[in-house]
């Protein structure tokens, strides 16, 4: 198997599997007991939530444990709506991810207004919008750093500075871009950012909310005093245990990534090459180094990802959150590619993707993509 969906999921490190188990057997104790099993509990979810702070360069006390990026989206928009009342109007953008943009009819609902901010044709954000959209009673403007389709990266640096200048809060979404770029909270002035463990080789169910020291927002789970009554409910230990090592590996691999963007670039190389009517989607924009957002012009990207998983190759035709959909996905419809995202294809490699993986893709796609268009592409 080929494995090319490393934007819905990356397999587990085996060093975090192995870490993991022995939290389910021998050391399984809730780290809110006082007992022997309590403690070593709490030492080992210390020890996460330093590893997890400093791959954020932050500082421990600034990291909610979570169960993942939806929940921490969630906390972030909810609680600060039901912490800063007088402020109505929030900020998002037209690519983000799905959980925000229900977010965003959820605060509609509760009488809230919520500017979304278009892209140009490479899903870029032009800053002087995000600028003008800034009020007096802006509550708070939420942006990806890097997008899970096309893969563009958001000025994050530039666009927190404009929005932190305006008085209002900022929050970003680092769910893609955790352990794949550098991410520098000390010098960042990001208010909120929620990060999301299976994203960079840790488990599922396991994630972070980054609340900068200083700003008070309501807890979405109220409950027990965990987390410093930020999260009610009994830690998930051996998924945060997993995150923890995870976050480590991943901080420790920055520097590897470069030679993960060379496999994508290869990969794109032999795509543009042997398969005429073709284009990278945001291949102007700065991207993260294992995204290719792929256009086949005159076919359905799920006829040929349907080819490629008979044949043991794993990729998407966008979001997993999306998978189903008929029509091409919102953020094909915000760069404004409309028919032309339904040929649409992902591949997001990882650090254990390899150079013979790649070549066999390229060697493979051309094939099945001529076929396809010979059956008349697959489109509806």
């Amino acid at each position: 198997m080929i494995y090319l969906d490393n934007n819905a999921t990356s397999k587990p490190a085996p060093e975090v599997v192995g870490l993991m188990l022995p939290c389910f057997q021998e050391f399984f104790g809730n780290p809110s007991s006082g007992h022997l099993l309590g403690i070593e509990a709490e030492g080992a979810l210390v020890l996460a939530r330093e590893r997890v702070a400093a791959l954020l360069n932050a500082s421990p006390a600034e990291i909610v444990f979570n169960s993942g990026g939806t929940e921490g989206l969630n906390h972030a928009f909810k609680g600060v709506f039901e912490s800063f009342p007088k402020k109505r109007h929030f900020i998002t953008t037209a690519v983000e991810h799905s959980a925000v943009l229900a977010l965003g009819r959820w605060l509609r609902r509760q009488g809230a207004e919520v500017t979304v901010l278009g892209v140009d044709g490479d899903g870029m954000l032009d800053l002087a919008e995000l600028e003008r959209a800034i009020r007096p009673d802006t509550a708070m403007v939420s942006i990806m750093a890097a997008n899970n389709e096309s893969g563009v990266i958001f000025p994050v640096e530039e666009a927190a500075e404009l929005v932190k200048s305006k008085g209002a809060l900022f929050h970003v979404d680092a769910t893609q871009a955790a352990g794949r770029l550098p991410l520098d909270l000390a010098n960042l002035p990001v208010d909120l950012l929620n990060i999301s463990a299976h994203k960079f080789h840790g488990p599922k169910g396991a994630g972070a909310l980054f609340i900068r020291r200083g700003l008070r927002i309501s807890p979405l789970l109220l409950g027990g005093h965990q987390e410093r009554d930020r999260r009610g409910g009994t830690e998930n230990l051996p998924a945060l245990v997993g995150m923890g090592l995870a976050a480590e590996m991943a901080q420790a691999g920055l520097e590897g990534m470069a030679g993960v963007e060379t496999l994508r670039n290869r990969l794109e190389s032999a795509i543009l090459s042997r398969v005429p009517d073709t284009r990278i989607f945001g291949a102007n924009a700065p991207r993260l180094p294992n995204t290719s957002l792929v256009g086949f012009g005159g076919l359905d990207g799920e006829a040929l990802q349907l080819r490629l998983s008979e044949r043991g190759i794993c990729c998407s035709t966008g979001s997993a959150c999306t998978t189903g959909q008929k029509e091409p996905s919102h953020v094909l419809q915000a760069m404004g590619l409309g028919p032309l995202g339904k040929g649409a294809l992902r591949f997001s490699l990882s650090r254990y993707t390899t150079e013979g993986e790649v070549d066999a893709m390229g060697s493979l796609l051309p094939g099945l993509v001529s076929e396809i268009r010979g059956l008349g592409g697959g489109l509806r």
